[in-house]
């Protein structure tokens, strides 16, 4: 027999279309995705070419955190500064102030890109790591392909001018989020307010980080801001509030305080308009399925992977989680063994559904016990 569990009410349907109609953000272009759930709640030309500027920066991290987590390179290791490095300090552009010759440690060259947002910096890990930035910049757009950014071109580890350097801001959130997800420890560079770099032939030079959200009451942890004259301001910002981790990708604001103000918005108005629901953790049981001569009459059964929905405020009731088998389960049953089905459904429309497998193994009863539970079936109707 088919069996049905409702197991938890929720609601996620297409929710930037859900989204209130006179909400808009002042920027070309604007995305907002819920971490965990991952998914959008606010979108504005959201594929439309942008040149990066320096959002760029969070993939130059990516690639060198991509081999510290391999053990390819360590934080104290130690690279030279080369000429090409040195005139980005020179030439007006954000620095971190490295001279030629100097050897600096790569987490120095790190918290210059991320905190001070260093051109030279980025030049100095650029080459230490890949030879030239040239082949660096190959580097970062196989990585930005390999994690479904289909639509950007790393010309440069900067994100100086360079028209062949470009993304979109869709782009940017899928980067921004694989960066968090994927290196936790290194993330927590992003959220350091001030970096001071004790530099060669002069005073230590201290300077703050550029994102402006950092220093608003928001629970903002970073991520990189950017500006080109062509592009104008932009903005990859995320914040963790109880809990929950919001996205926020924001290109072509007017001026710095726009960008400030519309990036604030647009992270207050996905926290107040929507909630997000666990429906289940990866190794983790969420319900039980009967069992037909097995050792136990129940199996566990779960999914194997983190299940999250985001809700709009007020929609609770109209989308449910409900497990589905053909139950009872005949022993044997072996752990990971699929089960049935988690059915994510709005007004009986199915959204999505997930495979539900056996928590642990259930070994079958013994031949004489069989026949009593056969036995007792076909009289009473017991299983």
């Amino acid at each position: 027999m088919i069996k049905k569990h409702i197991l938890i009410f929720c609601c996620s349907l297409l929710l930037s279309n859900l989204a209130n109609a006179e909400f808009d953000v002042k920027a070309r272009s604007a995305i907002l995705q819920d971490f965990l759930s991952g998914e959008i709640l606010y979108e504005k030309n959201a594929d439309q070419s942008i040149y990066p500027a320096s959002m760029t920066k969070i993939m130059t991290s990516i690639i060198a955190f991509e081999l510290l987590e391999k053990g390819d390179l360590m934080l104290d290791d130690k690279f030279i500064i080369s000429e090409k490095a040195w005139r980005l300090s020179t030439a007006g552009y954000s620095s971190m102030f490295i001279m030629v010759g100097d050897e600096v440690k790569v987490e120095s060259l790190l918290k210059g890109i991320i905190i001070a947002s260093g051109n030279d910096a980025c030049v100095a890990l650029a080459e230490g790591i890949a030879g030239t930035e040239e082949e660096f910049a190959i580097m970062m757009t196989a990585k930005a392909k390999e994690i479904g950014m289909n639509n950007t071109n790393f010309a440069n580890s900067s994100g100086i001018n360079d028209p062949d350097n470009n993304s979109t801001v869709r782009d940017i959130m899928i980067m921004s989020n694989y960066l968090i997800k994927k290196y936790p420890e290194y993330y927590k560079y992003f959220k350091e307010k001030e970096f001071t770099w004790d530099r060669t032939g002069g005073d230590p030079i201290s300077q703050g980080n550029r994102n402006p959200l950092l220093y608003k009451n928001l629970g903002a942890d970073g991520i990189k801001t950017g500006y080109l004259a062509v592009e104008k301001y932009s903005l990859a910002s995320s914040l963790l509030k109880n809990n929950r981790r919001l996205i926020a990708v924001g290109s072509g604001f007017e001026t710095k305080n726009s960008r400030s103000r519309e990036s604030a918005k647009l992270l207050t108005w996905g926290l107040t308009n929507f909630s997000l629901i666990e429906i289940a953790k990866n190794n983790t049981p969420i319900a039980q399925a009967d069992v037909w001569l097995g050792k136990n009459s129940l199996v566990d059964v779960y999914i194997k992977e983190d299940v999250y929905k985001t809700i709009p405020k007020g929609r609770k009731k109209f989308l449910k989680a409900v497990m589905v088998y053909d139950g009872p389960i005949e022993a044997p049953i072996k752990k990971d063994d699929i089960i049935g089905k988690l059915k994510i459904t709005y007004k009986n429309e199915l959204i999505k559904e997930y495979n539900l497998l056996a928590f642990q193994d259930v070994k079958k009863i013994n031949l004489f016990s069989r026949l009593i539970k056969s036995f007792n079936y076909l009289i009473w109707g017991d299983v």
